[in-house]
C-alpha cells in the first residue's frame, strides 16, 4: 500500500510539472490585472512587489526593474517612492473600466521565447461605443529559466507598432534628469 501511495504522489508532482504551461505566469498576471481593476475598494495588488516580481518573472526583468525603480515616477502617500512607471503597465494606462473579454493564447516559439497573447476590452463602463467596443493586445515574451516558466517581456501592440516594456524599464534606468 505504501508503494502505491508513493507511486501516486510521484506521478502526481510529474503530472503537475509536465502540466505547466508557458501561459500559467501570464494568467496569473492577468488574474491580478482583472482583480485590480474589477474593484475600486480593493487594495491594487502590485505586479512587481517582490513577491511576485520573484516568481512571475525573468531574472533579466527584474534587474531592469530595479535599475528602474531607482527613479520612481511619483513619491508614495507614505513617504516611500513608488514605482518608475506611473501607470499599469498591461493595460497601459491609469484609468479604466473592470476588463471584460479576457482571453490568453499560446502563440509561436522562437529561440526559447514563448510569445503568449493577450486580448480584453478595458472600456466597456464609457458611453463612446468606438470606446466601449474596443479591444487592448497584449503580448507577453515567457521563456523557461531554471525549469519553470517566467515573463521576460511584456509588448503592448497599438495600430502601427508594439513596445516593449523591458525596453522602457532599461531606457528609464540611463535616464538623467
Amino acid at each position: 500500500m505504501r508503494k502505491i501511495l508513493l507511486a501516486s504522489a510521484c506521478i502526481s508532482i510529474a503530472w503537475t510539472a509536465f502540466a505547466a504551461d508557458a501561459t500559467d505566469p501570464v494568467r496569473e498576471v492577468m488574474a491580478i490585472t482583472e482583480r485590480n481593476w474589477s474593484n475600486t475598494d480593493g487594495e491594487w495588488v502590485y505586479l512587481f512587489d517582490p513577491e511576485p516580481l520573484g516568481r512571475l518573472f525573468s531574472r533579466p526583468f527584474q534587474a531592469a526593474y530595479g535599475e528602474a525603480s531607482k527613479r520612481p515616477a511619483y513619491e508614495t502617500d507614505d513617504g516611500s517612492p513608488g514605482d518608475p512607471f506611473g501607470y499599469d503597465v498591461v493595460t497601459a494606462s491609469q484609468d479604466g473600466c473592470p476588463l471584460e473579454d479576457v482571453v490568453v493564447t499560446t502563440g509561436s516559439q522562437q529561440q526559447g521565447i514563448t510569445r503568449v497573447k493577450v486580448t480584453f476590452k478595458l472600456w466597456r463602463c464609457l458611453d463612446q461605443p468606438e470606446l466601449r467596443e474596443s479591444v487592448n493586445e497584449v503580448h507577453f515574451d515567457v521563456m523557461d529559466e531554471d525549469g519553470r516558466f517566467v515573463i521576460h517581456d511584456i509588448h503592448r501592440i497599438g495600430p502601427e507598432d508594439e513596445d516593449s516594456v523591458l525596453a522602457e524599464m532599461k531606457q528609464h534606468a540611463t535616464e538623467t534628469y
